[in-house]
């Protein structure tokens, strides 16, 4: 690959030659349930492809004029931190403290910031949604949102930037296939294992 920002065909390209769209029986971060997962750190291990995938996102996220950029623990800190780096904002993130989404470490927002939220990949939105309410909680403005790859379509209230849609079927876990088969499960989404 070029040094030139990831287009979303290359970014496929790449997540296929990576083996990093695998097929099962997944609970997602979410708790949705899918034969198919796409494990982000593939991507995330290699800085050179973060560097070209954070510069797409802030190509898009400089006409919003952000002056930081927030983003989820785990998965979205290594991606939030590039985009910041290449927009130069300061770019910190949201975790949970008892169980609740909150800003740590001495971050702050003040109601002059203008938050550009980043997240790796997306099936519902929870992340990202907890993100903007940290924003808003803060009194911050949301400047946007911006995503790598995006499974299913999700309202944040502000267009979000998708680099990569990736329409990829989840189910309830009531009304999944594999489990009225009884396939075994694997649980490979950083925030269902940090919640147990």
């Amino acid at each position: 690959m070029s040094d030139a920002a990831a287009t979303a065909d290359e970014l496929l390209a790449e997540l296929r030659a990576r083996g990093a769209i695998l097929s099962g029986h997944f609970r997602l971060s979410s708790g949705r349930h899918s034969n198919l997962f796409v494990q982000k750190f593939r991507i995330l291990e290699d800085p050179p492809l973060v560097e070209r995938v954070a510069r797409a996102l802030a190509a898009h996220a400089r006409a919003l004029a952000p002056t930081v950029v927030v983003s989820a623990a785990v998965g979205g800190i290594v991606l939030g931190y590039e985009v910041a780096r290449q927009l130069g904002t300061l770019g910190i993130f949201v975790e949970k403290e008892n169980g609740v989404p909150a800003l740590r470490r001495g971050f702050a927002l003040d109601p002059d910031d203008r938050a550009f939220v980043v997240e790796d990949v997306v099936t519902t939105g929870g992340s990202v949604r907890e993100g903007l309410d940290v924003v808003r909680a803060r009194g911050a403005k949301t400047a946007g949102v911006g995503i790598s790859v995006r499974r299913a379509p999700a309202d944040f209230g502000v267009p979000p930037t998708a680099l990569l849609d990736l329409p990829i079927e989840s189910f309830d876990p009531e009304h999944c296939p594999q489990c009225a088969a009884h396939e075994p499960i694997t649980e490979p989404g950083s925030r269902f294992l940090k919640s147990k």
